[in-house]
């Protein structure tokens, strides 16, 4: 394969741009049918990223929850599960991470609409951990065959990491988070598709983490993203932008429709 993938970042946030709350449980800012829009997102990419940061803090799965979808990855010739893909500076990634779990005897992995479906025991998903250096050692020694541990040089770059995973056979990477990552991915030039999901309320503290802080984005005055979509999924507002950018990923066949029949 040739090329990088087809970068999707998704984020849902508050009206005041908020991604998250500052307290110790998760800020809820999508409801069901949003979440199952995400579902659906999820089944269409080949893997899924986020920030290690965010596996501490949201301990998340990164699974495709509906029986229906992932029966239609395996007609399709995938895995049940797209990969999931992290990326760390000081290797500080627990083992028995959620992340690290296939899905769990007794979870019940069916979507809104879809049937109740409790998985028995699975395989667990394709892990990749891409690790500086100095960390590389002692991280693929405390995760073992969880995943793959990739070095990433002494500075990771995202760039070198998304083009990594083409090269991997990986054509559309969905992005969920964190607010760092995200932003980086932005400013690099990396974001091919942007969703936004703006749930009907303020957060208002301001050490709460943003979208899109401070920085030069290729997306400026002179060079806007594409609105491509606007609608309302349950109680918040989806966005969809595009980049028309001469640099960016060729989306893969078939990968918007099958997005939208299983949404």
């Amino acid at each position: 394969m040739t090329g990088r993938p087809y970068v999707v970042l998704s984020c849902a946030m508050s009206l005041d741009g908020c991604l998250d709350g500052t307290g110790e449980a998760r800020l809820v800012l999508s409801g069901e049918a949003d979440l199952d829009r995400v579902d659906a997102e999820r089944a269409a990419a080949d893997a899924i990223l986020v920030g290690a940061a965010t596996i501490r803090r949201d301990d998340p799965r990164l699974l495709v929850r509906s029986a229906r979808r992932q029966a239609e990855r395996s007609a399709r010739g995938l895995p049940p599960q797209p990969a999931g893909v992290t990326v760390t500076v000081s290797g500080d990634l627990d083992p028995a991470a959620r992340f690290f779990r296939g899905p769990a005897d007794g979870l019940d992995l069916g979507g809104p609409g879809d049937g109740a479906a409790t998985a028995g025991p699975a395989a667990a998903p394709r892990r990749i951990v891409y690790a500086a250096r100095p960390a590389l050692a002692k991280l693929r020694d405390q995760l073992g065959n969880l995943a793959e541990v990739l070095d990433a040089g002494d500075s990771p770059q995202l760039q070198e990491i998304v083009a990594d995973l083409g090269e991997r056979g990986i054509r559309r990477l969905m992005v969920e988070g964190g607010a760092r990552l995200g932003s980086e991915f932005l400013a690099g030039g990396l974001v091919d598709e942007l969703q936004l999901a703006i749930a009907p309320f303020f957060v208002g503290d301001p050490a709460a983490p943003r979208f899109a802080g401070p920085g030069r984005y290729p997306a400026s005055p002179a060079h806007p993203l594409r609105l491509t979509e606007a609608r309302p999924v349950g109680e918040v507002v989806l966005l969809r932008y595009r980049a028309d950018g001469p640099e960016g990923g060729s989306e893969p066949p078939g990968s918007r429709e099958e997005a939208a029949a299983r949404g």
